[in-house]
């Protein structure tokens, strides 16, 4: 099975995810299959704390990769992003 998931990378205290696809079985960290976009949940300034293609995601939804709750959350939030663009 497949899921859509983040991958954590960064320092400690200071988290930063990719948004990858990746095959169920792998470690978090780990193998993935493709990289979607990235989440940085401490985004200051003029930083940037999200981007996702969403056309690309919607695509392997298609094919039946099960997107994480959270990745679902952040998939609406980078839709309603482009659509206000």
């Amino acid at each position: 099975m497949v899921t859509i998931r983040l991958s954590r990378g960064g320092s400690k205290k200071n988290p930063f995810y990719q948004i990858v696809v990746a095959d169920i079985r792998s470690k978090r960290d780990g193998r993935y299959i493709e990289r979607l976009g990235f989440f940085n949940p401490n985004a200051r300034g003029g930083e940037i704390p999200l981007r996702l293609d969403t056309a690309l995601a919607q695509e392997w939804i298609r094919k039946g990769a099960q997107p994480t709750d959270r990745v679902k959350q952040l998939l609406k939030q980078a839709t309603r992003a482009a659509a206000a663009a």
